[in-house]
């Protein structure tokens, strides 16, 4: 009787399948949120350098050193913390180039690999 008892009783299996799917759907969706993170700070990133490179064309009073120019597109990157703090100037045939890297922070327990974001502007003189 006892035999039957346990081979008919289906009380615990929602439990057992969510153990079994909870692991890989939590995953999935913090995959999704890093996902999401990575493509708004590379937005970010963009935004300061095209900001940056437009400045140093167009307000010579803001931005006429290099050190202005990398401090204009610190603050124009909104939302990198820390601040992306390797920004380079230069002055190609294009007018005002001004490139960017920056390697975000995940998650500490999350599994994804380290990768650096880089961004370029160029706003002609």
């Amino acid at each position: 009787m006892t035999k039957r008892f346990f081979r008919t009783d289906r009380s615990g299996a929602t439990a057992l399948e969510f153990a079994l799917c909870a692991p890989a759907f939590f995953m999935l969706v913090m995959g999704i949120v890093q996902g999401g993170l990575l493509v708004w700070m590379q937005l970010a990133l963009q935004q300061g350098v095209e900001a940056a490179a437009r400045c140093a064309s167009i307000n010579k009073t803001a931005c006429a050193s290099t050190s202005q120019i990398q401090a204009f597109a610190s603050t124009a990157s909104f939302g990198l913390t820390p601040p992306a703090a390797s920004f380079t100037v230069t002055s190609p045939s294009c007018g005002n180039l001004v490139q960017a890297s920056y390697t975000p922070t995940y998650l500490p327990s999350f599994p994804i690999p380290t990768r650096t974001l880089t961004a370029q502007a160029c706003f002609p003189t």
